[in-house]
């Protein structure tokens, strides 16, 4: 009889399932407005108060709401992987993922020319929060 030597499992990296918990829930959301947008219900949706001078609402778009849904599913991640121990990692990819697509999706809403300062102060402060948080670890 043939032993072979006996070798320990390689201890494998903790998986996180954050992330794929936060890109099903992406999925669940597009479907979710895809049924909404198939059923006419985006279309009864009417914004019916009055906005600030200089701010239009073009209406509702399945893209436009199915990416400011990502995007902000994207960016409660990014504040659980910011101050959550147990899911710390970098996060400033998803706070800059979050601001490009909530940026897509508030333009198709709300017209870029109103949405494009918005998504680059909210870099900035994504540039500067990563900053901070790297130099007080």
């Amino acid at each position: 009889m043939n032993f072979q030597e006996y070798k320990p499992k390689e201890e494998e990296p903790k998986r996180d399932s954050l992330g794929s918990f936060t890109w099903a829930f992406i999925l669940i959301w597009a479907g979710l407005v895809f049924l909404a947008s198939n059923l006419g219900y985006l279309d009864m949706i009417e914004i019916k108060q009055s906005l600030p001078e200089g701010l239009e609402f073009l209406g509702l778009s399945t893209w436009s709401v199915i990416f400011l849904g990502a995007g902000l599913i994207l960016f409660i991640e990014a504040i659980i992987r910011t101050f959550a121990p147990a899911y710390r990692s970098s996060a400033s990819g998803n706070f800059f993922m979050a601001a490009i697509f909530l940026g897509i999706g508030l333009g198709g809403i709300f017209g870029w020319d109103v949405v494009w300062p918005f998504i680059l102060i909210a870099l900035g402060l994504s540039a500067l929060a990563g900053a901070l948080l790297r130099k007080r670890e």
